[in-house]
């Protein structure tokens, strides 16, 4: 069974998206529709930007989603999955892919997703940090024992949890995981606390938007970050993308159930082969691939 993975935050490089737009008429056109929705040419950005323009939330989160959707889209008959599932952002283009979502929809979603983001990081200083060689229950325990705001975020890989939540808070943590053992705790170059309690504004700010769209049946099942399960009740996908903003990414549990659900290969979509690796972590036998555009 094929399964399709979508890349979230920090997949991005300058050049992105510059061959679909150049080889594709269908890419180019829906690269101009969304510099029209957005209000300015994220893909000047996209092509010719900075590294540093590139990484403000407000572009990443939109460029990242144009370059999976746009991408599956061009694939076209080659595009037929079983299921999918995306990390953190990358569950709104899974969507979008899945045909659960319009482009335009799934487009404004993400803008509005990142704008709320943003503006909620700027609430709080907040960042995130890596946490290398420790089984979970070792991360999650000592999270508990930080009185500072600190959370398991991104359930990667076995041996890989990223935390998120106060700079007191991540200190503390990293100090006492170093302590219990693990190998690396590396402050993350981010903007906030991604996947925390500290994103409840725009959590709130999110869900009215999420409320007011039209979310279809999937073509498949959609694996979501919030519990690892597979969805295609439409009020129960909008529910779990709602939780997501301030619950953990539980991308480790999603490949093992996929994998238990009969996925025989993953392929990701997007910028970046980082799921690649992180499902090889998973099983070392599954086959993986990066899609790439029909000749």
């Amino acid at each position: 069974m094929k399964s399709y993975i979508f890349p979230g935050q920090g997949a991005q490089f300058v050049g992105m998206g510059k061959d679909l737009y150049e080889q594709s008429e269908q890419a180019r056109q829906l690269f101009e529709q969304a510099n029209d929705i957005l209000g300015f040419r994220i893909t000047d950005v996209m092509f010719e930007g900075t590294v540093e323009d590139l990484k403000e939330t407000k572009v990443t989160q939109p460029a990242i989603f144009l370059h999976s959707v746009i991408l599956a889209k061009v694939l076209g008959h080659d595009f037929q999955p079983d299921m999918v599932a995306g990390h953190s952002l990358g569950e709104f283009s899974a969507l979008v892919a899945a045909g659960a979502l319009s482009f335009e929809d799934g487009l404004k979603l993400v803008a509005a997703r990142a704008n709320a983001m943003q503006k909620a990081c700027e609430l709080q200083p907040s960042t995130m940090a890596a946490i290398l060689g420790l089984d979970d229950f070792t991360v999650e325990d000592v999270c508990h024992q930080v009185t500072d705001v600190v959370v398991p975020a991104n359930y990667n890989c076995p041996g890989q949890l990223v935390i998120s939540g106060s700079i007191a808070g991540i200190d503390a943590a990293c100090e006492k995981l170093l302590a219990a053992g693990a190998k690396r705790a590396m402050k993350l170059n981010v903007g906030g606390a991604f996947h925390s309690p500290l994103m409840e504004a725009a959590r709130v700010e999110l869900e009215a938007a999420i409320v007011r769209t039209e979310i279809k049946a999937p073509v498949c099942p959609i694996y979501q970050n919030i519990d690892a399960k597979p969805y295609t009740d439409p009020e129960l996908i909008k529910k779990n993308l709602i939780a997501q903003l301030t619950g953990p990414v539980r991308w480790t549990q999603t490949v093992i159930h996929m994998l238990e659900g009969g996925a025989t290969s993953f392929t990701e979509v997007g910028p970046g082969n980082v799921l690649q690796g992180l499902v090889k972590k998973v099983s070392r036998e599954v086959a993986t691939a990066s899609a790439t555009i029909p000749q």
